[in-house]
């Protein structure tokens, strides 16, 4: 059996709390019903309806199970690789998104950037296409009326070597449009 990747798992007490069991009931559960032969959508279905795990429970469980058995990387969607970025900044999110979604404003701080807006709704949410391939999402939630997060996800990366310098970018980039609005 492969080690434990419990980086980014939920705790045990929570998952407990929400489904009735643990990690490794749930794991066993899946062992015995032939899990490690399952794709993804399967593992969730089964979990759903065979045993009620709700919905968003059921997905956190079969990602686990397929990490756990070595079926999935950590980060490893089905469309490749996502990796997550947030940072809390004192500016009203109304002036955070539109550091985002306006192309002047967001080379400013992130002037090599291939992102080409998709979609935008003011002040909460941007998506972009990266490139030809990746996706990024920004997420504003205002935390009072003059702060709020950020929270960047990039996905479709190809590789998990992408997902460690994706994140530092991200990281960076923040730290810079932070440094520009505060």
């Amino acid at each position: 059996m492969p080690p434990r990747r419990q980086r980014d798992r939920v705790s045990e007490d929570a998952l407990t709390d929400r489904t009735g069991r643990g990690w490794d009931d749930w794991f066993a559960l899946l062992d015995a019903w032939g899990g490690t032969g399952r794709n993804h959508t399967e593992i969730a279905a089964h979990l759903r309806d065979e045993h009620g795990v709700d919905g968003w429970w059921a997905q956190t469980v079969a990602v686990a199970y397929e990490q756990e058995r070595g079926m999935r990387e950590a980060h490893q969607q089905a469309d490749g690789f996502t990796v997550n970025a947030s940072k809390t900044i004192n500016a009203d999110a109304a002036a955070v998104h539109l550091a985002v979604t306006d192309d002047r404003k967001r080379r400013d701080w992130l002037a090599d950037a291939p992102l080409r807006l998709r979609t935008a709704r003011a002040p909460k949410s941007a998506r972009f296409d990266w490139g030809d391939h990746a996706r990024v999402n920004v997420f504003v939630v205002a935390r009072g009326e003059s702060r709020c997060s950020i929270q960047i996800e990039h996905s479709r990366l190809e590789s998990a070597d992408d997902v460690e310098p994706t994140r530092e970018y991200w990281r960076a980039r923040l730290d810079d449009l932070k440094s520009r609005l505060e």
